[in-house]
C-alpha cells in the first residue's frame, strides 16, 4: 500500500510557533509551524482527556494541552509532562505549492 498525502491547509494560514486543527474522515489532527518554519503533524487530541491540542500553546518544539497543561514534543509526539503519559502519533508533512500536506 502506497503513501496517502492529504492536503490540510495553506502554510501561510499558520503563524510561526502556532498550531491549527485539521479534521479528516472523522479524525482530528494538529498541524504545527515552528518559529523556524518547520511543519509537524500529530493526532489532534490529547492522549490524557481527548482535548483539542489546537487550543493549546506552542513553545519551541512543545505543545501544551489547554486543559491540564500536559506537554508533548510536537516533533516526536513524546509525552513530556504530567499528567500525560501516552505519546501522540505523528505524521510526515511536506509543503507543495504553499500547501501543507500530511501523510496518512
Amino acid at each position: 500500500m502506497g503513501e496517502t498525502w492529504i492536503d490540510a491547509c495553506a502554510f501561510s494560514a499558520i503563524e510561526p510557533e502556532d498550531v491549527t486543527r485539521f479534521d479528516h474522515k472523522g479524525r482530528t489532527f494538529a498541524i504545527y509551524r515552528t518559529e523556524d518554519d518547520e511543519v509537524y503533524a500529530t493526532d489532534g487530541l490529547c492522549s490524557h482527556e481527548q482535548v483539542h491540542l489546537a487550543d493549546g500553546l506552542v513553545m519551541g518544539h512543545i505543545i501544551e494541552c489547554p486543559k491540564h497543561n500536559g506537554r508533548f514534543d510536537l516533533r516526536s509526539g513524546a509525552a513530556k509532562g504530567a499528567p500525560v503519559c501516552i505519546d501522540l502519533k505523528t505524521y510526515a508533512t511536506r509543503i507543495i505549492d504553499g500547501r501543507i500536506q500530511i501523510c496518512l
